[in-house]
């Protein structure tokens, strides 16, 4: 599976940027990976029905992860809750080979992933699905990721419950990629050290 080497700005969704940018704000510190205990986004309890936080056993290959809590909006996508599950055998065999190489993909380089697949709901409406993944780590293996997943479509209002299971059509991809570039967290308004400002 091909991924795209992309930066930050990649993100679509204001909120997952704002995630992310948490993140790169721990990561530069000595561009190694947050702990999950540190990682506190201001409002994150805002963004909780669309995330999913899984713990990673690397000890076995493939990295096996284990749900720890799922959203609300994303228990209705999959039709069911899946706390507690195994993630490949909550996704089971249909959808399970398309999604978890991105996942094993985001353990293995240690950097965030962000997904863009297409899916009609049960009305045939095109709904793009924004999957941003963030690793977390105690020094060693990654052993968290937080999974952000958000819904969107240009035809305005769709049906969410069962969206990833509704229909016999699987998700179209439209982006895979690992942001490995311009890892850093730049405030707004601000000028990053060197650049020179000239008046005349």
């Amino acid at each position: 599976m091909h991924f795209e080497s992309a930066n930050p700005s990649v993100v679509k969704s204001i909120k997952q940027r704002d995630l992310l940018n948490n993140w790169l704000r721990l990561y530069a510190r000595d561009h190694s990976l947050p702990r999950i205990d540190e990682y506190q986004p201001a409002r994150i309890e805002d963004e909780l029905p669309d995330l999913v936080f899984c713990a990673v056993d690397t000890t076995s290959e493939p990295p096996r992860l284990t749900i720890q809590s799922d959203g609300t909006r994303t228990s209705s996508a999959y039709g069911s809750t899946g706390k507690g599950r195994y993630l490949d055998e909550y996704l089971g065999t249909r959808l399970a080979p398309i999604v978890m190489p991105v996942y094993y993909e985001c353990i293995v380089r240690r950097l965030p992933a962000y997904t863009i697949a297409n899916i009609d709901d049960i009305y045939g409406r095109i709904v793009a699905y924004e999957r941003l993944l963030l690793p977390f780590s105690g020094g060693g293996n990654v052993t968290h990721i937080i999974a952000s997943l958000k819904t969107i479509s240009e035809d305005g209002g769709f049906e969410i419950k069962n969206l990833m299971r509704g229909n016999d059509k699987l998700p179209v991809p439209k982006l895979r990629s690992i942001i490995d570039r311009d890892l850093f967290h730049r405030a707004p308004g601000r000028i990053p050290p060197g650049d020179v400002l000239e008046f005349g």
